[in-house]
């Protein structure tokens, strides 16, 4: 390690803040967690991005410079209707200050990595909205980065991005993004979970390699990938009745060795007919709450604990992503222990993981 210390800005699913912090202290030793936020973190570490090695984050940013509200010389505003105008003042007042004010960036942050890229746009992002600022000012910026990036302006198909973003919290960040992608919302089939919740899930589930593990509502597929490249899970069995589901889910695992994954395309209802009482270790998963018919069955959830309950050993654990209406805790029966409840926010729609124990 060369002494260099790094900050990142990186987000996730809302509601498991406490969750994150606990992951970056017991990942980077070094940590220093700086702000911890509804769906966000500011963090320092002396470990460097290709090092990281994290799944949870949906988006991680190496932050370039910190502007703090009250070191802007922005209006103050009051009222609900003008604070989006406020924080779009203040990014126009850091933007200024970064063209104006050259010591106030490290630019070896601005340039490092750039040397595989050839194109970059800027991005304004006010309280998770995109900003509209200032058309000369926002050119200004692009010609001062362009510059000192040797980069060239692409604001359709870039390389890679830079960021000033502002949270109502106070702060303004300037970045550079580190996963350049789509959001998950376009490239995830309806009702898949994002793989960075599908590795939480996991994790919280505590699965060892030698696990059996059940997920007996997979979908398209999300909670087996994760399990099985990232926790090297030797016995996985996946379940989902729903045909088109079944057949994207078969195809991504066809490579695996059967004793692997074992997939069938069944009701949940019928797996205690293909799988042996108490052998499963660990049930993660994502029963169908939010778009199919058949959670809407008053006896939805006491039908998928009787499975549970035949299937899971004594000790073994359940991680169950389920609607935050309480429907689902009133259904938990008296053998299984709850650990823990994380309320989260998912796609717009209330959720909760719930931690469960035989």
């Amino acid at each position: 390690m060369n002494g260099e210390e790094y900050l990142f800005y990186a987000t996730f699913i809302p509601g498991l803040q406490d969750y994150i912090a606990g992951v970056i202290k017991e990942r980077l030793s070094d940590a220093k967690i700086h702000k911890l936020l509804e769906g966000a973190v500011l963090f320092e570490t002396g470990t460097s991005y290709d090092k990281l090695n994290f799944f949870c984050f949906n988006n991680i940013f190496a932050v370039i410079n910190v502007l703090e509200e009250v070191h802007t010389k922005t209006r103050r505003f009051t009222g609900r209707a003008e604070n989006g105008e406020r924080g779009i003042n203040i990014i126009e007042d850091h933007i200024n200050i970064i063209i104006k004010n050259q010591s106030a960036v490290n630019f070896n942050l601005v340039i490092r990595n750039c040397r595989k890229f050839n194109t970059f746009r800027v991005v304004a992002s006010c309280e998770n909205a995109p900003a509209a600022i200032n058309s000369k000012l926002r050119a200004d910026v692009e010609k001062y980065l362009s510059r000192k990036s040797g980069l060239n302006v692409n604001r359709s198909l870039p390389d890679t991005e830079f960021w000033f973003l502002y949270r109502s919290e106070g702060f303004s960040l300037f970045m550079k993004r580190l996963t350049l992608r789509s959001s998950w919302e376009k490239t995830l089939h309806k009702g898949e979970l994002p793989p960075p919740l599908a590795w939480t899930l996991c994790r919280l589930a505590g699965l060892k390699h030698t696990d059996t593990v059940l997920d007996p509502f997979c979908g398209y597929g999300s909670i087996p990938g994760a399990a099985l490249k990232h926790f090297h899970i030797n016995n996985f069995i996946a379940c989902d009745n729903n045909r088109k589901a079944a057949a994207f889910t078969i195809n991504r695992f066809k490579n695996r060795k059967t004793e692997n994954f074992i997939f069938y395309n069944a009701d949940f209802s019928e797996l205690p007919s293909f799988i042996k009482e108490k052998s499963v270790d660990a049930v993660v998963t994502d029963p169908p709450w939010g778009m199919f018919k058949e959670a809407k069955d008053s006896f939805f959830a006491e039908k998928m604990f009787d499975v549970f309950l035949r299937l899971l050993k004594d000790g073994g654990r359940a991680v169950v992503l389920y609607a935050n209406d309480g429907s689902l805790q009133k259904a938990v029966p008296s053998c299984f222990e709850t650990q823990a409840s994380i309320p989260i926010l998912l796609s717009g729609k209330k959720a909760v993981i719930y931690l469960l124990k035989k």
